[in-house]
């Protein structure tokens, strides 16, 4: 099992780690990892490897066997042997901006309370999919009040609840397309605010950021069709 250190702190760029594996795709599992493997709507972490005698360009991140992650050389290449310790290195601006996109849509689902049907991130520009016969008509006031759930710099943090407690509470799982991660006896929960200044809480296994602020201005996009129950949404940081 790969230790998740993105888990414990998202905003930790760099780590030392060992080698424990190759993949026969020719990706390299460390013990501990920072890199987040692409899943969710979010997409796997880059940066690299180094090491006494060498140094990968990792182009991605993937779930691998079981419950390893295994980095993705940018190409092919001679591998860290298995044993060998290293030090591992995020891009952090590509990271941070998947995490401000992330703790983004999960606002947009607030100012848009329907059900998620599918969901994108990217850099600078993301998108949710929702279950919406029309196009709202109030786009205008929808940014406002997205923007301002950003500028009330609401903190952002994390629960856990057990596989039994979010069966019993299914009002919870906002996406329709993407179901939590249950087995492992617990799921945890991203909640955006505190007391009466809560205003979502979700399961979620991405990285986000420590406070709505941080996010910076939100504009939304095109509106497209996607179907008869389908409307697409999306979301640009907007500078």
């Amino acid at each position: 099992m790969t230790e998740r250190l993105f888990l414990d702190d998202p905003y930790l760029a760099e780590a030392d780690a060992r080698v424990v594996a190759h993949t026969p795709e020719g990706g390299v599992v460390l013990d501990r990892t920072l890199f987040y493997p692409t899943g969710g709507g979010q997409p796997g972490d880059s940066g690299r490897l180094d090491w006494g005698q060498g140094r990968v360009t990792v182009a991605t991140s993937v779930k691998g066997e079981g419950a390893q992650i295994a980095l993705v050389p940018a190409e092919p290449q001679v591998l860290p042997p298995v044993g060998t310790d290293l030090r591992q290195y995020l891009d952090w601006e590509r990271r941070h901006r998947h995490m401000r996109m992330h703790t983004a849509l999960h606002l947009l689902s607030v100012v848009i309370p329907l059900p998620v049907t599918g969901g994108a991130i990217g850099e600078t520009r993301s998108r949710l999919d929702f279950d919406m016969a029309e196009a709202p008509e109030d786009r205008d006031t929808l940014e406002e009040y997205l923007n301002l759930l950003v500028d009330r710099d609401l903190a952002v943090t994390e629960d856990w609840i057990t596989d039994a407690d979010l069966d019993a509470n299914p009002g919870l799982v906002k996406t329709m397309s993407v179901r939590p991660p249950k087995g492992a006896g617990q799921v945890r929960l991203i909640r955006i605010g505190q007391g009466e200044r809560e205003v979502d809480l979700q399961p979620c296994g991405g990285t986000h950021v420590a406070r709505t602020g941080e996010i910076g201005a939100l504009r939304l996009g095109k509106i497209e069709k996607k179907g008869r129950q389908n409307r697409r949404v999306y979301l640009h940081l907007d500078g």
